[in-house]
């Protein structure tokens, strides 16, 4: 059985289905019950639930991560709603020094079944802290799984699989895309948490990411595909862990690696993907591997973002550089 439904609807669905299974999940966030969240990721959530099972928390996020460590702790699944990308620095303490490491202090005795929810990215026009692109942080923080949806089906899926885990998992929403609508199947999980998903399959160049960027680089693929060339789109979904496997085996067969997304380019995720590809596939490769990305800058005002951000023409002249090798 399938639906259509938005990428916001989605996630309502998953979030759903995951209280209705473990009477142990708990939401936490601010503005998340009678409102539903800023972007009504949890609209109705309260009103079926319970408040002690969707709680509106205060304004404090270290508060809010600490509270569901505690909770997690004590045998419960809490999702934790970071409102906005630039608010979750408050709890960075929480999350890199707490949440990742409990159960490496533990030595596995403990687990830490917690989800932080942290919509990120850019293009809706928002102020100052509203747009960030957070993640190379997470992913360098070990203990942490991080993940990004793409698409409704899996974010319907990824938030079910992120819930169940023991380990503590950032959940990463692109917020330009929770408006955008697919077929979601309600019955059959698409993939594992951990992989890596092939949107589009080519033999000339593989175009590399995730979130926010994999319809921009599918895009591209599909125009280059009217100029003769053959693009390989891959949805990596897992940022940390990294679907290797998928990875090398797409660039040993096309020869050529592009890494697209939103960050700034400095020891950004896309620099971790290039260096692994180095290492796994230099005998394969045909080119340097090439980097799309944000600019090494505060997330500019929303009258220029559009500069900053990766678009078409940025991802085709990186395919036109990588093919003219």
């Amino acid at each position: 059985m399938s639906e259509t439904m938005t990428m916001a609807k989605a996630l309502n669905a998953g979030l759903r289905r995951a209280l209705e299974a473990d009477p142990k999940v708990l939401l936490a966030g601010e503005d998340i019950g009678k409102l539903g969240g800023v972007f009504r990721i949890t609209e109705h959530l309260q009103r079926d639930f319970g408040a002690d099972r969707v709680i509106d928390s205060p304004l404090a996020e270290s508060g809010i991560v600490g509270t569901s460590l505690g909770l997690a702790l004590r045998g419960y699944r809490p999702v934790v709603e970071i409102q906005f990308d630039g608010f979750v620095w408050p709890a960075f303490d929480q999350i890199t020094s707490q949440v990742s490491r409990m159960r490496f202090r533990s030595m596995g005795r403990l687990s830490m079944p917690m989800v932080i929810r942290i919509p990120f990215g850019g293009a809706i026009g928002a102020i100052e802290h509203h747009s960030e692109s957070p993640e190379a942080y997470f992913t360098h923080t070990p203990g942490l799984v991080v993940v990004s949806p793409s698409t409704p089906l899996d974010a319907y899926w990824m938030i079910q699989q992120a819930v169940a885990s023991d380990d503590p998992v950032v959940f990463l929403e692109p917020k330009r895309r929770y408006h955008e609508k697919g077929e979601v199947d309600l019955t059959e999980p698409p993939l594992p948490l951990d992989a890596a998903r092939v949107v589009l399959q080519g033999s000339d160049a593989t175009l590399l990411t995730y979130g926010p960027m994999v319809k921009t680089c599918v895009e591209a693929a599909l125009a280059a595909s009217g100029e003769g060339r053959s693009i390989e789109v891959i949805d990596l979904r897992s940022l940390s862990p990294l679907d290797e496997a998928t990875i090398v085996a797409s660039v040993e067969r096309t020869g050529r690696a592009i890494v697209v997304h939103e960050a700034a380019r400095s020891g950004g995720l896309g620099a971790e993907i290039a260096a692994r590809i180095q290492e796994s596939c230099f005998y394969a490769l045909e080119a340097p591997v090439l980097r799309v990305t944000g600019y090494d800058m505060p997330y500019p005002p929303s009258r220029v973002e559009a500069q900053y951000l990766p678009d078409l023409d940025r991802i085709l002249d990186a395919v036109d550089r990588s093919l003219a090798h």
